[in-house]
Formats: C-alpha cells, sequence, structure tokens
C-alpha cells in the first residue's frame, strides 16, 4: 500500500503539468494565468520548466535508492544520474522538441525505476506509485507537445 503522503504528494506534483495542458488548450485560463502569474506559468513553458526539475530530482531519488545496493553498486549508482544528464543534454531546442525530449526522459526513468524495483532496492510500493504518476506525467508532456 501507497504511503498517504507519498501518494498526496506525488498527485500534488502533477498539478502544474496538468496546468500546462490545461493553459495551452484553453485560451482563456492562459490568459487569466498570465495575469495571475506571469508568462513563466502558462502554457509549455511551466511544464517544461518543471519537468525538467523533476527528472532532476528523481536522479536524487533513485541515487537513495543506489545506497542500498550491495552488489553492482556502481552500475545502481551511474544510472541514478542518467535522468539528470538526459535533462541537461537533450531538453531543448524549443517547447516541441523539449516536451518530447521530457517526455522520453520519464518513460526511460520508468524503466530504471523498475530495474530498481527488481534488484529489491526501492520499496514494495514503488512500482505502483510511479507507474501512474509517470503515465500523467508522460500523457501531458506529449499532449502539451501536439498542441
Amino acid at each position: 500500500m501507497i504511503p498517504r503522503p507519498a501518494l498526496i504528494l506525488g498527485l500534488a506534483g502533477l498539478i502544474p503539468f496538468l496546468w500546462d495542458v490545461a493553459t495551452m488548450l484553453s485560451p482563456g485560463l492562459a490568459a487569466s494565468g498570465l495575469r495571475w502569474f506571469g508568462p513563466r506559468f502558462v502554457g509549455p513553458y511551466v511544464g517544461l520548466a518543471y519537468g525538467t526539475v523533476i527528472l532532476a530530482f528523481m536522479s536524487g531519488v533513485l541515487w537513495g535508492f543506489a545506497t542500498r545496493a550491495r552488489e553492482g553498486v556502481w552500475l545502481f549508482y551511474s544510472l541514478s544520474v542518467v535522468p539528470a544528464l538526459w535533462a541537461f543534454f537533450f531538453v531543448g531546442g524549443g517547447p516541441v522538441q523539449a516536451g518530447l525530449c521530457l517526455a522520453a526522459g520519464f518513460a526511460g526513468l520508468l524503466g530504471l525505476d523498475w530495474v530498481f524495483q527488481a534488484r529489491g532496492l526501492t520499496p514494495a510500493w514503488w512500482m505502483t506509485l510511479r507507474t501512474g504518476l509517470s503515465a500523467v506525467v508522460i500523457g501531458c508532456l506529449l499532449l502539451a507537445s501536439m498542441a
């Protein structure tokens, strides 16, 4: 069972991605968001900036899991830095390319989550949480890239 704080905070972390898509699909909401929050917090900018931060953050989470490894220590520490490096090297080139690269980064992260889970380095509930959150994040990034 997913611990309540992890579930609530994980779901709350989807808000910027959902807001990104909502402000791209609704000109009225985008105008209101622009007025209330400024240009950094509407449309693709919020999703891309936040997605880059979260992909790097997830490297830190994997690093924490790597500390539990007794075998393959170099491998798990090395794998843990891949999401941050992916964001650093591949997210750029305009909102469409950046969104697609972030979506691919989150899909790859889900694969890394599975590897860490299979080696017993994560909590038992980890993949249940990560699969649902990742589906929403990837979907939002793809929708925003196509809007």
